[in-house]
């Protein structure tokens, strides 16, 4: 009977968290409308796009930004480690049309460290020409408008950094809607809930914007290529430096190429794995935050009674709404059946998760396996296939062999 009160009121409290997480994502001023153009020039932005293979969406992804307005001057750098990447064909094709654009890809073959993007990101650093940063993974998509209303909150001289939330867009295998509902009906909430406690000392590394001072300041890209959680640690050095990181109301896609249960387990552990270096504290309480486990857990020790019964199945129900809830209020729409179905196992599959996360140290990225130690830095387990050319950042005009 004990351990029947202390679980129903864990399950109890686990709703209570997902109520909490509702709430916050409620009132979070979501889709803004777009800035209005003011009497001044808005600042040079060069946005930084570190590249590595390509799939279906790269070209749609890549192009969004292409298509980005902005009243003042814009420079695109696009960078990939090696010449014969198939994302260098993809901007090849984009750059011949887009003339007018600002814009070069970069190949960046110095081997600086084990962080593959922030390795290329420390090579375009020093071609930038404009005062504003904006960085973004290879598989982000953003809608019209999006580069104004985020880079605004730059004009409060106490911002650091501004960041956005993220939604895994269009997924087509079970394994990508196992992950997408993780995202779009949870992690965001969460990232809301933590700022109801305290300010954000960490940053979402899918759209960052920063001026290249506080990035200089903080230490440059050269000083985060050992780390794992690359965004995470520059949150960190901003917020040290006495200035305020920023939560966009923007909210950028992300596209993926299909994939199955072991790709999919293997992002999910070295997500989990990455959480628990960075904040092992919150990450070890985020089992409380597991209704469908502790209601289950609860009923299975708890005497069979209807009343147990019919608050055990009000719980997983009204975590099925506040999924449902918290979808429609980011996505703009309903979720589709596949997702709502997945809630329940998305959260079993949590606890084998968490466990992962505490029982472990390596992570695979990139196709390479590497040990993460107490400090969330990285060590290469498997050795490289080829050392790579120490040369300096070259653009190139054109990758793609001639007729």
């Amino acid at each position: 009977m004990l351990w029947a009160w202390i679980l129903g009121g864990l399950a109890l409290t686990s709703l209570a968290i997902n109520g909490w997480q509702w709430a916050a994502a409620w009132r979070f001023p979501l889709h803004p409308p777009l800035p209005q153009p003011g009497p001044d020039p808005a600042p040079g932005v060069t946005i930084l796009k570190p590249l590595k293979g390509a799939d279906p969406h790269t070209r749609e992804c890549l192009a969004s930004w292409l298509h980005q307005e902005h009243r003042g001057p814009v420079q695109f750098l696009f960078g990939v480690s090696d010449p014969d990447d198939p994302a260098a064909a993809v901007v090849s094709d984009l750059l011949r049309e887009h003339p007018a654009r600002d814009a070069a890809l970069v190949v960046c073959s110095r081997e600086l460290g084990p962080n593959g993007k922030v390795n290329t990101l420390a090579q375009l650093e020093p071609l930038a020409r404009h005062p504003v940063l904006v960085v973004s993974d290879a598989d982000v998509l953003v809608p019209a408008g999006f580069l104004p209303g985020l880079i605004a909150p730059l004009s409060d001289p106490g911002v650091g950094l501004v960041h956005c939330l993220y939604v895994l867009a269009h997924p087509t295998t079970l394994p990508m809607h196992w992950e997408a509902v993780g995202v779009n009906c949870d992690f965001w909430s969460q990232v809301l809930q933590s700022g109801t406690l305290a300010p954000h000392d960490f940053a979402l590394g899918a759209v960052m914007a920063l001026p290249r001072a506080e990035l200089a300041g903080a230490g440059g890209f050269g000083s985060l290529v050992h780390h794992l959680a690359d965004d995470f640690q520059l949150g960190r050095r901003i917020v040290a430096r006495g200035r305020r990181l920023a939560l966009s109301g923007q909210v950028a896609e992300c596209r993926e190429a299909p994939v199955g249960w072991i790709e999919a387990w293997r992002h999910q552990v070295r997500w989990s794995r990455t959480i628990r270096v960075c904040r092992p504290g919150p990450f070890f309480l985020s089992l409380l935050n597991n209704v469908t486990g502790l209601t289950l857990l609860w009923v299975a020790v708890a005497p069979p009674h209807p009343a147990v019964w019919t608050t055990a199945a009000a719980a997983l129900l009204a975590r099925l709404g506040i999924a449902a809830a918290l979808h429609f209020r980011i996505r703009r729409r309903p979720p589709p059946p596949e997702a709502l179905a997945l809630v329940w196992l998305k959260d079993l599959l949590g606890v084998l998760l968490w466990v992962a996360a505490f029982t472990g140290d390596t992570v695979e990225w990139r196709g390479t396996r590497h040990r993460v130690d107490r400090r969330g830095r990285l060590h290469p387990i498997d050795p490289p296939d080829a050392a790579r050319p120490a040369a300096d950042p070259q653009p190139v005009a054109d990758p793609t062999p001639g007729p």
